[in-house]
């Protein structure tokens, strides 16, 4: 039903707990395959990959052209982003299939989720991160990348896909998002690396660059 599209570079580190996370939707068939589009690692992210059975190929480095590249080998109706460093925690797989059977069944239109923000680490600053990036996601349904995207193919295909360095989330409109109970808890090393507010201003500055974007998909 879902293929899980991963893009890799030297992801040893966290693409372990990544891909276990997924083990139980593999065992009860919500998983068809996973694919680590790989940006030319020069770690041990094969040496992983290989060991995890997953199906791994090479894409040109790009997070939009790995993505791309992941999507044309996959088999399944769903697409799954996902990023390396990002684990989804217990339960997510039942809530999925239920998003999934209800736009199946007609009972809501065509549209896409994401999965809600978490960081792996304590604290007054990551609580704030995790605030801001929850907020931006109730008012503008903007997701970042590493809070996953599912997709169905033909919502994919409609869109075009990755391409041309468009960003897939801006092309959707806002009733066409939905977030997830679920949590998507991601790696805070970029943020201890480069000091949480500053990251978070980078990311605030992300929105406040299209104004009318934001605004379209605030009042869409």
């Amino acid at each position: 039903m879902i293929s899980v599209v991963i893009p890799t570079l030297n992801a040893e580190r966290t693409l372990a707990p990544t891909l276990a996370a997924l083990v139980p939707a593999v065992v009860d068939g919500l998983v068809q395959e996973a694919i680590l589009a790989d940006g030319g690692s020069s770690d041990d992210t094969r040496i992983i990959a290989d060991a995890a059975g997953t199906q791994l190929i090479d894409a040109p480095r790009g997070r939009g052209s790995q993505l791309a590249a992941g999507a044309a080998q996959a088999r399944a109706n769903w697409l799954l982003f996902l990023d390396a460093d990002t684990v989804l925690e217990p339960g997510w797989a039942e809530e999925v299939q239920a998003f999934i059977e209800r736009v199946e069944s007609g009972r809501r239109s065509q549209a896409a989720a994401f999965f809600r923000f978490a960081l792996d680490d304590d604290g007054f600053m990551p609580w704030l991160a995790e605030w801001l990036v929850r907020l931006r996601s109730l008012l503008f349904a903007l997701p970042y990348g590493d809070q996953g995207l599912l997709i169905s193919r033909k919502l994919y295909d409609r869109l075009g896909g990755f391409r041309d360095g468009a960003d897939l989330v801006q092309l959707l409109k806002r009733g066409e998002m939905v977030m997830l109970k679920s949590r998507a808890v991601i790696s805070a090393q970029r943020y201890q690396s480069e000091g949480y507010l500053a990251r978070g201003l980078r990311n605030l500055g992300q929105v406040l660059l299209s104004p009318v974007r934001a605004l379209a998909r605030l009042y869409g």
